[in-house]
């Protein structure tokens, strides 16, 4: 059960498996929410203490009417580091919740212990995308989710995923979660992304040990994009994970938490 806690102003959903080992926060992808990381929390949980959460204005977090941008929310999950007195973290986030991860390994690497960045990008919004996002943006707050729920799927998960009978009970929950998005506040997290700047410029500051993971069905951010990352963070390692798109935990949760898995164990154990 998600608890909520107050972090720069407003109120965030929290998951903490608790344990005194070292902790993973986790941060969710656009349109989802922490649930999206049960596969991984269930096995790493043996191990690590493992805190997911909500982005403001997703999931089960409050949703105010400003603050969608990418630093406003680097702030809030440093203040949540904070609030929880867990510092440092290994931080793993997925598309928007990479997004994040860049920020806050940048600018306060006090906090971030290592990192695991998921399917997403240093640039800016391909500018091919924007118009196509935004007008299915504009159905979905006008008309629901309903009409373009088929699309948004297509984006967020690969074709082996979709074709995948295995596959099929997540992908349907997570079909009805997003039917269920609200149409104020999705929005708002939408341009959010849409409207985000460059992270480009930060990935020379990031200096803890970091894993860069794709799945190489992804279209949303595509592989290459993933490439750029590892190009310019030192050290970083890239992994290409099979069968899996832009929700590779989702798509892949087995190999998604196997690579996890082996990238935490290999950092030095820390003795607070």
């Amino acid at each position: 059960m998600a608890t909520r806690i107050v972090c720069n102003g407003v109120q965030l959903a929290v998951e903490d498996s608790g344990g005194g080992g070292q902790t993973v926060l986790f941060s969710h992808g656009l349109l989802y929410s922490l649930r999206m990381w049960d596969a991984q929390v269930a096995t790493l949980r043996a191990r690590f203490r493992c805190v997911a959460y909500d982005h403001r204005g997703q999931g089960q977090s409050e949703a105010p009417p400003t603050g969608m941008d990418m630093d406003t929310l680097a702030d809030d999950v440093a203040a949540l580091i904070d609030s929880l007195h867990i510092a440092p973290v290994h931080f793993v986030g997925l598309s928007m919740g990479g997004f994040v991860g860049m920020r806050l390994a940048a600018r306060r690497p006090d906090l971030v212990r290592s990192l695991a960045l998921l399917d997403t990008s240093a640039g800016p919004e391909p500018p091919g995308n924007v118009p196509r996002y935004r007008r299915m943006e504009w159905v979905a707050r006008w008309l629901g989710v309903r009409p373009v729920v088929g699309r948004v799927l297509a984006i967020m998960h690969g074709e082996s995923a979709r074709r995948d009978p295995a596959r099929a009970a997540d992908l349907g929950r997570w079909r009805e979660h997003l039917l269920r998005l609200d149409r104020v506040a999705m929005p708002r997290a939408v341009e959010g992304v849409l409207r985000r700047e460059a992270a480009t410029p930060l990935l020379a500051r990031i200096r803890c040990p970091t894993l860069v993971l794709v799945g190489e069905e992804d279209t949303a951010t595509v592989p290459a994009r993933a490439e750029e990352i590892a190009e310019g963070i030192a050290g970083a390692r890239l992994v290409r994970i099979p069968r899996a798109g832009h929700m590779s935990p989702i798509d892949a949760p087995e190999a998604v938490t196997a690579e996890l898995r082996a990238f935490l164990e290999a950092q030095p154990y820390f003795f607070p």
